[in-house]
């Protein structure tokens, strides 16, 4: 196949990109570069299955040529990003979304939109199945990203359904691993970028909130069968062990040997953050044959070992 990624520099969509050309296809990146990152791709350079576009997919797309699937995995993805790039963060969860179903269309070629967990906002059910339609505040801080891509789900099943076109929707949630940035905000680049300096750990609030998180591999594995499945509604792709964010913090510390400790400061650091995280997986299990398996230890650790050779190279 010959497809294309948005996005394709970022932390999730160079993983993408890396599975797609280990299996011999041709794949195309489209990124604008505000958050995504070219070192992500440098492994990739003189490979001639691989082509890089500088370009901003809220305006026109043109890629010249036969394309076979689009994978639209474009946005600012943290708290720290989206709130940085409010604006940005809108118009590529609806023009973005808008111009990459648009190239499908024309090309004749199966889209996948990359959606998140955030449209569930702070969670009323829990876990969360596909079929809860969320607790979102619409001018919250929060609101430019879970609105965005609630409005680019929207979107993606209009042209499902005026259209005929194929599509699949991914509901990501938390997502770690080697590329995260360091200075992206999640708590896992938080918790490991402050362990690995040997620094206290900051927990906001008193760490009960909870959240469940996933290595990238699982999420690609997820992506992938989903990709090539029959199955246009949306779907969870997500680990359902759940930890409290305090006693995430604590197996950071224990992985990585850091005895800084925890310090807890008050105020949440981003008003609205959700409570509670974790999905339903009934539906990729049933439909894709799909569970996570890559534990939590060693997840970290593979993380952990990342973040110490960035660290080590940038000084």
């Amino acid at each position: 196949m010959r497809i294309l990624i948005t996005g394709g520099a970022g932390f999730v969509g160079s993983h993408l990109v890396d599975r797609f050309l280990s299996e011999g296809h041709r794949v195309v990146v489209m990124d604008n570069l505000i958050t995504g990152n070219l070192n992500n791709l440098n492994h990739h350079i003189g490979n001639i299955n691989f082509e890089f576009i500088h370009h901003d997919v809220s305006n026109f797309i043109h890629v010249p040529g036969d394309i076979d699937g689009i994978f639209h995995f474009a946005s600012p993805a943290d708290p720290e990003q989206y709130l940085k790039y409010p604006i940005q963060t809108l118009k590529v969860g609806a023009l973005g979304t808008h111009n990459a179903l648009g190239l499908a269309r024309v090309k004749g070629a199966r889209f996948m939109l990359a959606s998140t967990s955030e449209v569930y906002g702070n969670p009323l059910e829990h876990p969360q199945k596909e079929t809860y339609p969320g607790n979102v505040d619409p001018i919250g801080p929060r609101g430019v990203y879970d609105e965005a891509k609630r409005y680019a789900e929207a979107l993606v099943m209009a042209y499902h359904r005026t259209h005929g076109l194929e599509t699949r929707i991914v509901r990501i949630f938390n997502t770690y691993g080697p590329r995260l940035s360091m200075q992206d905000g999640r708590v896992v680049s938080n918790f490991i970028r402050q362990a690995v300096r040997g620094e206290a750990l900051t927990v906001y609030g008193d760490g009960s909130q909870t959240r469940s998180f996933q290595y990238v591999d699982d999420l690609i594995e997820g992506v992938h069968r989903l990709y090539f499945s029959d199955y246009s509604n949306p779907v969870n792709i997500g680990t359902t062990f759940e930890l409290t964010i305090r006693d995430f913090a604590e197996l950071v510390n224990e992985i990585a040997g850091n005895e800084g400790g925890i310090v807890f400061k008050e105020k949440a650091r981003i008003e609205g953050d959700p409570q509670t995280r974790r999905p339903d997986n009934s539906r990729a299990k049933e439909i894709l044959d799909w569970q996570p398996t890559v534990s939590v230890q060693d997840g970290v650790a593979k993380t952990i070992a990342y973040f110490r050779e960035a660290l080590q190279s940038s000084n």
